[in-house]
């Protein structure tokens, strides 16, 4: 079993699903953020949870070589869409999607099948490759 499997596992097994994981360099120092959501939004006392979960595995299969810090937290009401299933589980919601030529295209995600992401934009419904983006992300109209 992979490390990402037996992170998900815990984080279902305590109620909620992994949204992403990614390890990143911020002012000289590695991160390994997971993120976590739920229908019922995400507090602080669950990420403390899952992250006291989540240390020990951690502890016996480091996830990146060196020093590291552990960072559980919610994707946020405007997230990044980097896999099929982020955009599977934003079926409702506004995107912005900027693709590899540079274009920028916004709407609300109607179905995705497959590779094809559907959108419905103010020009009517558009079919997106999903090869064919270059990033996305949700968006929230304040």
């Amino acid at each position: 079993m992979s490390l990402e499997s037996e992170i998900r596992q815990i984080v279902e097994d305590a109620g909620v699903e992994l949204y992403d994981i990614e390890t990143v360099t911020e002012h000289g120092k590695t991160i390994y953020r997971i993120y976590i959501k739920s229908k019922n939004g995400i507090d602080l006392d669950k990420c403390a949870q899952i992250s006291n979960l989540i240390s020990p595995l951690l502890d016996v299969t480091p996830p990146v070589k060196g020093e590291y810090y552990l960072e559980v937290s919610s994707p946020g009401v405007e997230r990044k869409l980097k896999k099929l299933s982020h955009f599977e589980n934003s079926i409702g919601e506004s995107v912005k999607i900027v693709l590899n030529d540079g274009t920028v295209i916004k709407g609300k995600i109607e179905d995705v099948k497959g590779n094809t992401i559907t959108l419905l934009t103010d020009h009517g419904k558009e079919e997106i490759n999903f090869n064919d983006i270059s990033s996305a992300k949700t968006y929230f109209e304040w």
